[in-house]
């Protein structure tokens, strides 16, 4: 099995990367592009045949390490 997860930044918290990124896409000429996050995807193998327990390990493997539950949202992904 494999997970995939996605991590952003929590609506309403500052990103200054974001911000940087729309910055250069604007003055790239990019002025259609706009409230832009930065995040992070995490791509897993896992030891798992049970998909239900593969999905309970990876939830908490976000809310123990991989995402930052003050400032972060995560959502993942389970393929067989």
């Amino acid at each position: 099995m494999r997970a995939r997860v996605y991590i952003t930044p929590k609506k309403g918290v500052l990103d200054p990367q974001g911000k940087a990124i729309e910055h250069s896409l604007h003055a790239l000429g990019f002025d259609e592009a706009h409230d832009v996050h930065l995040g992070k995807y995490v791509e897993l193998a896992l030891d798992s045949q049970e998909p239900e327990r593969a999905r309970q390990r990876v939830d908490d493997m976000c809310r123990k390490l991989l995402a930052n539950g003050v400032i972060e949202d995560y959502r993942f992904e389970i393929e067989e």
